[in-house]
C-alpha cells in the first residue's frame, strides 16, 4: 500500500501563516482546510471561532502533537465562513467527502455505532460492521452497541442457513455441480451442525439461498416474522416433550430474535423522527433552513421571509414530503451524515425547538390564494 508522504515547512513559513492569522481570521464559525506545497488539502476542520482555533496549530507541540504535524505540513491555510457550527459540520463533512484529505483519518469521528450489512455478490452474506463497506453493501441502523447485535445477527443466520464465511469464500450452487469434481465438502462445520446451507459445497441451490437472504431482510424490515414463529413454535414442541432444557435453548433465541426486531423498529422510529424543517439560527442572524427526511439534509437554503423565497423553499418542502418512507437501508454515502445528524440533535436538545412537521410548515405557509 502507499504510503502518503509530507514535506514539513521551515519556521519562517509557519511564522508567515501565524501572521495571517492574526491578521485576518475571525471569531465566527467556519471551515477551514490545510494546503501543502503542491496544493493538495491534507486536513478539513471546522470551528464555531475560527481565529481561536487555527491558533491553537501554532501552540501545539512538534512532532507529538496531530495539529503541530498538520500545520508543519502546510504551506497554506484557507476557509469559508459559514453561519453557525451546524453549517460548519456539515460544510466539513461534503468538503471531507471531495478532498479526501491524508490527516483525516475516517472522519476525524471514532465509530460507536454498529451497522447490519448485507453484502452482494454470488452469495449475499448478512454480518455486523461498524465501518460503511463499498456500494454493493446494504446498511441497515445505526445501532448502539455491536456486541449483543452480533449475538443476534448469528441466531437469525443459524435459523436461515444463510453463511458467515469470507466474503472471498467461492461459491459453488447445486445447479453449477456438474462443473465441478464431486465429494466436494462445506469449509466449515456450520453445515454438518445444520446451521447453513452450504453454498460453498454445493448443497444448496441459488434461488433456495437467495429466498433465505429475502427472508433475512424481510425480518430486518418488520415484513416477516418468519424466523420467529419458527423459534416459537420449536420452543413450544419441546415444551410440550418436558424437554425443558431444549425449550431454555430456544427461548435464549427467542429472547435475541425479539431484541433484534425490536432494535430495528427502534432505528426505524428514531430515523423517522429526525424528519421535518430545521431552522438553524446564524450567529449574525443568517438563519438557514434545512429540508430533514430520515436523518439526512435534502435541502437548504437561507431561512425564507418573503413571499418569493416562502414559495420556493414551499416547493423544495413538498417535493420531500411525498417521498416513501420504508424501513429500507441507509444509502452508503449518507452514513456519515446520518450519524452526524444523529449526534447533533442528541448533544443539543434545544434545537428540536426549532423543528416543525412538513405538513405543519405547509398549513403555516400556505399560498396566498388560498388564505383569501
Amino acid at each position: 500500500m502507499a504510503v502518503a508522504r509530507v514535506l514539513t515547512l521551515p519556521l519562517g513559513e509557519t511564522a508567515r501563516l501565524k501572521n495571517r492569522v492574526h491578521a485576518f481570521a475571525e471569531n465566527r464559525p467556519a471551515v477551514y482546510r490545510m494546503v501543502d506545497q503542491t496544493g493538495r488539502v491534507i486536513y478539513v476542520g471546522k470551528a464555531k471561532r475560527l481565529r481561536s482555533r487555527l491558533l491553537t496549530y501554532f501552540r501545539a507541540q512538534y512532532p507529538e502533537e496531530k495539529a503541530a504535524r498538520i500545520l508543519q505540513a502546510s504551506a497554506d491555510v484557507q476557509w469559508e465562513y459559514v453561519p453557525s457550527e451546524f453549517a460548519a459540520l456539515l460544510s466539513e463533512l461534503k468538503q471531507i467527502r471531495r478532498y479526501r484529505p491524508i490527516f483525516n483519518v475516517r472522519m476525524n469521528r471514532q465509530r460507536r455505532a454498529a451497522f447490519i450489512k448485507i453484502a452482494g455478490g454470488p452469495a449475499p452474506k448478512v454480518y455486523v460492521g461498524q465501518h460503511p463497506a463499498g456500494n454493493d453493501v446494504h446498511h441497515y441502523g445505526p445501532f448502539v452497541g455491536a456486541g449483543r447485535l452480533h449475538e443476534a445477527v448469528k441466531v437469525l443466520n443459524d435459523l436461515l442457513g444463510l453463511r458467515d464465511c469470507a466474503l472471498r469464500m467461492p461459491i459453488v450452487y447445486r445447479e453449477q455441480g456438474d462443473l465441478f469434481a464431486a465429494g466436494s465438502r462445506a469449509a466449515c462445520l456450520r453445515h454438518e451442525f445444520g446451521t447453513c446451507t452450504g453454498p460453498c459445497a454445493g448443497y444448496v441451490t441459488e434461488q433456495d439461498y437467495r429466498s433465505r437472504v429475502h427472508d433475512a431482510v424481510a425480518f430486518l424490515e418488520g415484513r416477516d416474522i418468519g424466523p420467529l414463529d419458527r423459534v416459537i413454535s420449536e420452543m413450544t414442541d419441546a415444551s410440550d416433550r418436558d424437554d425443558f432444557e431444549r425449550a431454555a435453548w430456544w427461548r435464549e433465541r427467542f429472547d435475541a430474535l425479539t431484541w433484534l426486531l425490536s432494535a430495528c423498529a427502534r432505528v426505524h422510529t428514531t430515523l423517522e423522527d429526525l424528519t421535518f424543517v430545521y431552522v438553524d439560527a446564524g450567529v449574525y442572524g443568517d438563519d438557514r433552513a434545512y429540508v430533514i427526511r430520515r436523518a439526512q439534509v435534502q435541502a437548504a437554503a437561507p431561512a425564507p421571509h418573503t413571499p418569493l423565497e416562502i414559495e420556493a423553499f414551499r416547493a423544495l418542502v413538498e417535493e420531500h414530503s411525498v417521498t416513501r418512507t420504508d424501513p429500507g437501508p441507509i444509502p452508503m454515502e449518507g452514513i456519515d451524515e446520518t450519524l452526524l445528524l444523529l449526534s447533533w440533535f442528541r448533544r443539543h436538545p434545544r434545537a428540536l425547538t426549532r423543528t416543525i412537521s412538513f405538513s405543519q410548515w405547509l398549513a403555516a405557509h400556505r399560498p396566498a390564494e388560498l388564505n383569501a
